[in-house]
């Protein structure tokens, strides 16, 4: 198979992956669509350097993250006030509850605060990843995405529970 097919058998199994990280990074429709493009631009070029000490998804999202934190910093977007969508957020099925949605309201303004890497490891986590795959990902040690991790769930609580 040649490389053009691997690559877009790549895309294609991994479109999720690539949209939840440009949806987690962007505010709007547009920008999310250039940021995805982007991604796909940026894992083209490197594709040839993946060499498979990883997992397609772990490599994926490692571009992915990497191109949405420079393409934000490039360009100067506000890096702290970025609304999450609720539907990257996996909810139960509390559709209707008021109480419920006034807490999921105030969670997401909260995580908007977070500074871009926190958010990137709340993400990972949100997706059931281990800290060993965040750690790969995210070129932290295990120990630090749990230390890490531990301070963004805590840092929350606290100005949940205020």
């Amino acid at each position: 198979m040649e490389k053009k097919e691997r690559f877009i058998g790549a895309i294609q199994q991994h479109q999720r992956l690539i949209t939840k990280v440009a949806a987690f990074y962007t505010d709007s429709k547009d920008d999310r669509d250039d940021l995805v493009q982007e991604i796909i631009y940026n894992c083209w070029k490197s594709f040839d350097s993946f060499q498979q000490q990883s997992s397609l998804s772990t490599w994926m999202y490692r571009v992915a993250m990497n191109v949405a934190i420079f393409h934000l910093r490039k360009n100067k977007k506000n890096l702290r006030s970025i609304p999450i969508d609720e539907q990257l957020l996996n909810t139960p099925d509390a559709v209707g509850d008021d109480a419920y949605e006034e807490k999921l309201k105030t969670l997401q303004r909260h995580i908007q605060d977070l500074n871009l890497l926190d958010k990137g490891l709340l993400m990972l986590y949100l997706e059931d990843r281990s800290y060993e795959e965040i750690a790969e990902i995210t070129g932290l040690s295990p120990s630090n995405v749990g230390t890490r991790l531990s301070r963004i769930r805590e840092k929350l609580k606290r100005k949940i529970t205020q």
